[in-house]
């Protein structure tokens, strides 16, 4: 096979996308509290681990080729990637790094109370039951796809990089997960649930924005399409990420940086499904929609009470249903035909974005809520109350992100021996013996 531009075009792509899930993991690290950043981290990049061998074993064969009943692909006709042609491989690789930050994105719903071990077995069940069929029903040749059954009847979806089959599927089920883990112990009243590392969620936002170039323009099939994809991924974030903060400054009184950072996920978000849809004046007005919005919608957990802890339901839901169905007003007409209510396309489309906007949720919620109640109801999916207090980085890696407390604490420790008559140092050791052994008994505890 020649190597042409395309095939390295979607190769960079891919390496792009993949580097979207690390860059997760400082987003949510930096947006959690001190005690569990690594934990939130951990997550993102256990997942890309198991996704990476999941997608070769059975998961991108559940994406294409033999379908059953129209809701996914045999997961055995290419098994570990038996009779894919290597001029698939490229496919293989760049769909694979859509799976792995999908699961990656729910994880931010469940910080600070979400045991390691659940989250290992949740992330191949997950894959494997709701992310594979929803793939497949869009893109694979299913149920959603062209020629698919729901299609002949209420009209082709548009999805061009994943707001259903990515977006959608991961605000539900983070939304699934928090109803069954509950919220965190101090939940709207805890000062220290407040994000700990600003910086670290300005970088990460900023690598989600360079990926997700990768992420929505690997699929474009001409330099025509990739350029309004890449402008449509540019200009969208940008118009959210000034909305959200005008929002927050008439309703709070201050724009935040963490309200900037939101507004480009939620921006790049919206855009997701519609980026080769739409016209980039459409993207402007599509991303101060989003912005606006979803700034109003991640406050709603307080109002209602469920602890969404990084917002994943608020802003992937949010902006998830707003891009989706923005394509039933603003997508463009395809030779002359069809298009969005504003281009005089009629209801068809708004249909088509509606009902699969409800199947998304429909396979999403039911498949998270089977495979969560599962693993509560035997290991148990959330921490010990002991343990979420303490900080699961401790209790679940016995690791801490920052130990600058311990070296502060032997600095000042050494001055005080320093200065201490022996007496008196005696008498401090014996202290110190016994702060340590509480210490470890807590942690052991833990």
């Amino acid at each position: 096979m020649e190597l042409t531009a395309g095939n390295v075009w979607v190769m960079i792509s891919a390496a792009l996308a993949l580097f979207m899930t690390p860059g997760l993991g400082l987003f949510y690290g930096g947006m959690t509290r001190a005690k569990a950043a690594l934990n939130m981290i951990m997550m993102s990049f256990v997942s890309a681990g198991i996704v990476g061998v999941v997608w070769v074993l059975w998961g991108y064969s559940m994406t294409g080729g033999q379908s059953i009943l129209g809701l996914f692909g045999n997961p055995f006709a290419s098994f570990g990637l038996a009779n894919v042609p290597a001029s698939e491989l490229i496919k293989v690789g760049f769909s694979g790094t859509f799976a792995i930050v999908t699961v990656a994105l729910i994880s931010g719903a469940i910080a600070d109370r979400a045991k390691f071990g659940a989250w290992v077995l949740f992330v191949p069940a997950w894959i494997t039951l709701v992310y594979c069929p929803l793939a497949f029903m869009v893109w694979g040749g299913g149920l959603m796809s062209a020629g698919g059954a729901v299609t002949a009847v209420f009209g082709q979806v548009i999805d061009f990089a994943g707001g259903t089959v990515v977006e959608i599927s991961s605000g539900v089920a983070a939304f699934v997960l928090v109803l069954i883990l509950g919220n965190r112990h101090g939940f709207k009243k805890d000062p220290s649930h407040r994000p700990h590392n600003v910086p670290f969620i300005m970088l990460g936002a900023a690598i989600l924005w360079f990926g997700w170039f990768g992420f929505n323009a690997g699929a474009a099939t001409t330099a025509e399409q990739a350029g309004l994809v890449w402008v449509n991924t540019l200009v969208a974030p940008a118009a959210a990420m000034l909305s959200w903060l005008l929002t927050e400054k008439i309703r709070h009184g201050h724009p935040t940086s963490l309200g900037a950072a939101s507004g480009v996920v939620a921006g790049l978000v919206a855009i997701t499904p519609s980026c080769a849809n739409i016209s980039p004046l459409a993207a402007v007005g599509l991303g101060l929609v989003a912005g606006a919005a979803c700034a109003i919608f991640v406050d709603l957990k307080y109002k209602f009470g469920y602890d969404d802890s990084l917002d994943v339901v608020g802003v992937h839901f949010g902006a998830g249903i707003v891009g989706t169905l923005s394509l039933g007003f603003i997508a463009l007409p395809v030779n002359g035909e069809g298009g969005g209510l504003l281009y005089g396309g009629g209801l068809q489309q708004l249909i088509a974005q509606t009902v699969a906007v409800l199947i998304t949720i429909a396979v999403s919620g039911i498949g998270t809520a089977v495979i969560a109640l599962a693993i509560h109801k035997t290991i148990g999916f959330r921490v010990s109350h002991e343990n979420e207090v303490a900080g699961v980085d401790r209790s679940e890696h016995a690791e801490s992100a920052y130990e600058f407390g311990e070296i502060l604490r032997g600095h000042f420790h050494a001055l005080f021996q320093h200065h201490t008559p022996a007496a008196g140092r005696a008498g401090d050791a014996r202290a110190a013996h016994s702060a340590d052994a509480e210490r470890a008994k807590q942690d052991s505890f833990a």
